[in-house]
């Protein structure tokens, strides 16, 4: 006999098998939140929200970095390789010398020149082509007045033509019978019905089948007609052309045969087809023309540097940066005499290590008496501390320059004490001296306010208890005390460091030649050679040098070991 009541199909009783059958009945649907919307979409729309107010708060501080700080290290970086100023200014001319061998010591050839005279006409008709002088100018002495020169006798070149035909009929030198020539007949109706009211001029387009008579002639006056709607806002209708579109035009007429051409101005196209024939007429090679402007054009090597610099990208700068160049047979060494910048790093290092170890010599005993002094008499030290911070930097480094030269107050001093003979004064200044001196007064309350502030905070408990166990006072501080100061000394000398390795005013004015730092070259190219590619090459090695000591400290000492408090 059996009790009903033990039966499980007839307990109606609270079970745990009948709570737990009632609560799988209750999960056939998702959990709502309050206001009816499943749970989980809920949170994910409280969590995005949250994040989107972060964002939003922490936003402009993204902007700001990526504005002052990011988009000025990536544009150093292009700089630093970019070199497309040769390939534009000179497109036919660096096409054209793909194929001249620039290690067989024989000139370009004719097509060169010529290339050469249509790209360097252009370019000094948009004031460009002292730029691209002044760019090779740095691979090669003398390029720039080279390329000077060029620009204003270029034109001579094409007057030889110019000349002849204008003596032939007038109208080549005058506008509308070249637009006639060149120009499509409904343009032209546009661009003599156009005013300033109608806004822009109507673009300029060829005459149908005009390209194929006079090929050169064409691409010139096109270039004319668009460079004076477009730079000048002249009409083509009014403005003579180039004697850049003359000197085509031979080309084309002395290359070609125009017997069969029966378009507007045929007869006066004829007759100049008949003076290009004739065995009178004047013509120069573009390679004699050359000549005559500037002898340099007929040098080798500067054909070979205009060769060598043409790709869009170089490696160039950073091979000038370490004391190299790039030449046709690869990267080599310069001469001794002409090295600079590996010794100009060597010495930046070094002078940055000194003058992080002075700050930690000089700082370290100062941040040891403020953090154990009373809090009254360690704010009034550290006012002291934080008073050059309230003094113009140039103020400081010209105190320094007064004081330190051979007549200041310091040789005074020596002298007047008798340490030093009045005729062997002290040379302290315009020498790595005067620069480590000076930086280091400068740079010493950032070393001592990171390992105060780390200093501060170690509990004097444990120097007592030391004590009271017997250790010294040397042993207690280097055992107890000073270990727990290093995260202090860490980073005030990655401040003091990477602040120094970049300063380049006090170098320059207490440094003299032997003084300086890299810094300040980077500062001459760009102030002054404008050498833009070489000054950010050798800021993009200094940021490498800088991560890679950064990098080297880290494996070594332990970034996280660096603190600033407690």
């Amino acid at each position: 006999m059996t009790d009903a009541a033990t039966e499980p199909d007839k307990i109606t009783g609270p079970t745990p098998d009948i709570a737990l059958r009632a609560g799988d009945k209750t999960k056939s649907g998702p959990v709502l939140a309050a206001d009816g919307t499943p749970l989980k979409r809920s949170l994910n729309r409280a969590l995005r929200a949250q994040k989107l107010r972060a964002l939003a708060l922490i936003a402009p501080l993204l902007l700001f970095v990526l504005i002052t700080f990011i988009a000025p290290i990536g544009d150093m970086l292009f700089r630093s390789v970019e070199n497309q100023i040769v390939s534009n200014t000179m497109p036919r001319t660096t096409a054209a010398l793909q194929d001249w061998d620039s290690n067989s010591g024989d000139l370009p050839p004719e097509e060169v020149f010529e290339a050469a005279f249509y790209d360097l006409f252009l370019a000094s008709e948009n004031k460009v082509h002292t730029r691209l002088g002044s760019r090779l100018n740095y691979e090669q002495s003398g390029m720039s007045s080279m390329f000077r020169r060029a620009g204003r006798g270029v034109g001579d070149i094409g007057d030889v033509y110019l000349d002849q035909f204008k003596d032939l009929d007038r109208d080549w030198d005058e506008a509308l019978p070249w637009a006639e020539l060149m120009g499509d007949p409904d343009w032209i109706a546009a661009q003599d019905a156009w005013s300033e009211a109608d806004g822009p001029m109507p673009s300029f387009e060829l005459r149908a089948g005009i390209a194929e008579v006079l090929p050169r002639t064409a691409d010139a006056y096109e270039t004319f007609a668009r460079f004076m709607q477009d730079s000048n806002g002249d009409s083509p209708l009014e403005e003579e052309p180039w004697s850049m579109v003359h000197t085509a035009l031979y080309q084309d007429l002395a290359a070609g045969d125009v017997a069969g051409y029966d378009g507007p101005r045929a007869d006066m196209l004829r007759a100049a087809d008949a003076l290009v024939a004739d065995p009178a007429f004047e013509t120069i090679s573009f390679r004699d023309g050359f000549e005559e402007i500037d002898e340099d054009w007929l040098s080798v090597e500067n054909w070979r540097v205009i060769k060598l610099y043409s790709p869009d990208y170089t490696v160039g700068y950073f091979a000038s940066a370490v004391d190299m160049e790039k030449t046709p047979d690869g990267i080599e060494v310069r001469p001794e005499d002409e090295q600079l910048y590996i010794r100009l790093f060597q010495r930046t290092l070094f002078m940055s290590l000194v003058i992080t170890f002075s700050c930690i010599l000089l700082g370290y005993p100062i941040a040891y008496l403020l953090s154990n002094l009373p809090s009254s008499k360690a704010n009034l030290l550290m006012i002291l501390v934080l008073l050059p911070f309230w003094t113009s930097l140039l103020v400081r480094t010209s105190a320094w320059k007064v004081m330190l030269q051979q007549q200041g107050v310091i040789n005074d001093v020596l002298v007047w004490l008798g340490m030093v003979a009045d005729d062997g004064r002290l040379v302290m200044i315009n020498n790595q001296f005067g620069t480590i001196v000076a930086m280091t007064h400068i740079l010493l309350p950032f070393m001592i306010l990171p390992m105060y502030s780390v200093m501060s905070t170690i509990p004097q408990s444990y120097v007592r208890a030391a004590k009271s166990l017997g250790a010294t006072n040397w042993t207690t501080f280097w055992r107890v005390y000073f270990p727990q100061s290093v995260p202090g000394i860490g980073a005030g000398s990655i401040l003091v460091f990477i602040l120094s390795i970049g300063y380049y005013i006090t170098p320059e004015i207490v440094g003299g030649t032997s003084g300086i730092f890299i810094s300040n070259r980077i500062a001459f190219h760009i102030s002054s050679s404008l050498n833009w590619g070489l000054a950010a090459a050798l800021g993009t090695i200094l940021l490498v040098v800088v991560l890679v000591l950064y990098w080297a400290y880290d494996r070594i000492v332990g970034i996280d070991n660096v603190k600033l408090g407690g």
